[in-house]
């Protein structure tokens, strides 16, 4: 008699099993994480996982959204348009309804413009695309759509901010650009021209490079270049692997100058600018700083490191995880459509301190920024960066009125 026993227990538990496990998969929410993990951008994109999983687990810590825990599921697009589709259509085949990407322009030019065909031809299967990180202007200008909303300042931005404060400098004497070929590349590099131009006409552009993106493993020849126009200047929105190599370049090529950029904390570029030796001649515009003195994102600075050894790389991830948390429970609906009606307009308290908005015409998000440079710490710079010993310093601090710019989106709504 034991074996029937066993044998009606073993199967009533199976049973058990079967009937909970819908309804334990509709207990958690999955994002999909779609950015490189192989290739050259595949430190970038691992960076990023581990940001958004450390996020999701502070949300998951504090309840998750509407009683669900999130879970961040990676898909890996090669840093490649076309298989960043095949990887959505995979996810949204999943059931997944929200995307986050943040790595390259094009890519996220792509997906963007997938989500809003997409979306109008599957009504019920809607998917939210939440961008972090790539900047080109037009996704929140010409290409807008509703269905795409933006955490990171666009380029134009940044490079308002950062030819405001070169326009300051009287040391700068002769400039040299080099960027990556393709769309955020080019957009550094048309900004940067055109403001420059506009606010310090006296400084010759002594050269302008444009590269492929991720595929240079030697920048000497790059570097030559400089060193030979007699630049004292260097523009560069060069990110990974493409920042890192050529600052190493640099250093064996003893090339000292003034580097202004958009990515020279990612990772690998702090390693790379100290062993430049360019004492604080790294200046970067970002929307944060570990060294900033304010204690909520410092202990959450601390929290991050304790975790991964590695220093948090994007502060506006923080802030778009956790709007997005709130957009979910303010909609009480995990219906792509009512988590971006709330997103639309939301204020909300920025992770370095201060208030931030996405603003309803475009779907830009605004925010303090901050130019910073890398180098020797102070006493008051509690944080080094990848075991250098060296941190950043915040230079100047712009208010979020003092960010915005015009937009000419158009924004199609559905009805």
């Amino acid at each position: 008699m034991r074996y029937p026993n066993a044998l009606r227990l073993c199967l009533a538990l199976c049973l058990f099993s079967l009937l909970q496990a819908p309804a334990l998969a509709q207990d958690t929410v999955k994002i999909a994480y779609v950015d490189p993990l192989s290739g050259g951008g595949a430190s970038i994109g691992e960076v990023g996982v581990k940001t958004f999983t450390f996020l999701a687990d502070e949300i998951n810590a504090k309840g998750g959204v509407l009683g669900k825990k999130l879970e961040i599921v990676a898909y890996d697009n090669k840093l490649n348009p076309q298989e960043s589709l095949v990887q959505i259509q995979k996810a949204i085949d999943s059931g997944i309804r929200i995307v986050t990407q943040g790595n390259g322009s094009a890519v996220a030019a792509a997906i963007s413009d997938f989500a809003a065909k997409f979306n109008e031809r599957n009504p019920g299967k809607e998917f939210l695309f939440l961008n972090y990180a790539a900047v080109d202007p037009v996704l929140t200008n010409e290409k807008c759509n509703f269905w795409h909303f933006r955490w990171d300042a666009n380029s134009d931005i940044k490079m308002e901010a950062l030819t405001n404060y070169m326009k300051t400098r009287p040391n700068i004497k002769k400039l040299y650009l080099i960027n990556q070929d393709y769309s955020f590349g080019q957009a550094v590099r048309a900004a940067a021209k055109k403001m420059l131009a506009a606010k310090r006409s006296d400084i010759p552009i002594v050269g302008d490079e444009m590269h492929p993106l991720l595929k240079i493993t030697d920048f000497a020849p790059y570097i030559a270049k400089i060193k030979a126009s007699g630049a004292d200047s260097v523009i560069t929105g060069n990110w990974g692997q493409d920042f890192a190599l050529m600052l190493k370049a640099a250093a064996d090529a003893g090339l000292q100058v003034d580097w202004y950029t958009y990515y020279a904390g990612g990772t690998g570029g702090p390693t790379a600018v100290k062993q430049s030796g360019v004492n604080h001649r790294v200046f970067e515009i970002s929307e944060g700083s570990a060294n900033i003195p304010h204690q909520s994102s410092q202990d959450f600075e601390r929290a991050f490191r304790a975790k991964y050894d590695i220093g948090l790389f994007y502060p506006r991830v923080v802030n778009e995880m956790r709007m997005l948390a709130v957009a979910i429970n303010e909609a009480k609906s995990l219906e792509p459509a009512k988590i971006a009606a709330k997103l639309e307009g939301m204020k909300f308290d920025v992770h370095d301190g201060g208030e931030g908005f996405m603003r309803k015409d475009d779907h830009q998000f605004f925010q303090p920024m901050y130019i910073r440079s890398f180098g020797e710490r102070s006493d008051k710079e509690p944080f080094d960066e990848e075991k250098t010993g060296w941190g950043w310093r915040t230079i100047t601090r712009l208010d979020t009125a003092n960010t915005m710019l015009p937009t000419t989106c158009k924004m199609d709504r559905p009805s």
